[in-house]
């Protein structure tokens, strides 16, 4: 398949799947009823972050792929995948606000690990997850603080 295909094909899954998965999981007047951490953005910012991060995911994803299909860090892109779009049905639709947080953590080790098993072979892949992570790192703290604070 031609590579710039391919990565039409990761971009629009990555980016689509992200999008609905949003529009699917809205915060709704639970999120607004709940206590926040001073901390907590408004909620304007997520949809143009994450976003610009699902642009990185899909990239990364797509370099990984045609670099190693079967590769460690192929299964751990998907890993880290399966654990983003879970997040929002649990946190958002499921309320499920302590699971969520398990779930961001898990996701946060596996960003992590992709990171590690990229860095040498393929610096950009490892780079474009480096905002990922400082990102998810921030959601994980804002998680365990709706956790703690309701």
């Amino acid at each position: 398949m031609n590579r710039y295909l391919t990565l039409a094909i990761f971009l629009i899954v990555v980016v689509g799947s992200g999008i609905f998965i949003g529009v699917s999981n809205p915060t709704g007047a639970w999120y607004a009823a709940l206590n926040k951490p001073p901390f907590n953005p408004p909620n304007w910012i997520f949809a143009p972050v994450w976003t610009v991060l699902y642009v990185f995911i899909a990239i990364a994803g797509w370099r990984t792929w045609m670099r190693e299909r079967t590769s460690t860090a192929m299964k751990v892109w998907f890993a880290q995948m399966a654990l983003n779009f879970s997040w929002s049905p649990l946190f958002f639709g499921a309320h499920k606000m302590t699971l969520a947080l398990i779930v961001i953590t898990a996701m946060a080790i596996a960003i992590a690990a992709f990171i590690a098993l990229t860095r040498r072979d393929d610096k950009i892949s490892a780079w474009l997850f480096a905002p990922y992570l400082a990102w998810v790192s921030f959601a994980t703290l804002l998680n365990a603080s709706f956790v703690v604070l309701n």
